[in-house]
């Protein structure tokens, strides 16, 4: 599966607008809409590609240092993490979260590292941050919108 990441201007919402997840998972993720409509100062927009086909989306905040203590000024927020509903369970997310850490550096070179909070009760999620190369802190922030959530790090 020859999984690649790309950067997504705002101005391509059309190229990953039919992204979409399962109804219960928007609580964690939002939706490509909502991501385009908050227009966010520091955030960029990424797809994840299978075969040049948009199948998943995410950020990368790189002023998540502002508004999350526990992260530095080198490092960068991935938000919004999320996989096509059509494509779960494929191994998409896996393999698309073990090629960041090819992917950022030549993006973002003077970050060090990945930093994401990730919901307490999203098994399958935190299965995927761990599998993909994210190590658990140990800590947890406590004000998630689903409650507390795990703080993960990936060194780049």
């Amino acid at each position: 599966m020859p999984i690649s990441l790309r950067p997504v201007s705002p101005e391509d919402f059309d190229l990953v607008c039919h992204i979409q997840v399962e109804a219960d998972q928007i609580l964690f993720s939002g939706t490509v809409a909502q991501a385009f409509a908050a227009n966010e100062e520091g955030v960029d927009f990424h797809a994840i590609l299978d075969q040049d086909r948009p199948v998943g989306f995410f950020k990368l905040d790189w002023l998540f240092h502002q508004q999350y203590g526990f992260a530095q000024a080198n490092e960068l927020g991935l938000r919004a993490f999320m996989i096509d509903r059509r494509h779960q369970g494929k191994g998409v997310a896996t393999a698309a979260v073990r090629t960041l850490k090819s992917y950022i550096p030549g993006l973002y070179p003077s970050h060090k590292a990945v930093v994401l909070t990730v919901n307490m009760q999203n098994v399958p999620a935190i299965r995927c941050y761990k599998a993909g190369g994210f190590v658990d802190t140990g800590d947890i922030y406590p004000h998630g919108m689903a409650g507390p959530q795990h703080i993960m790090r990936l060194d780049l």
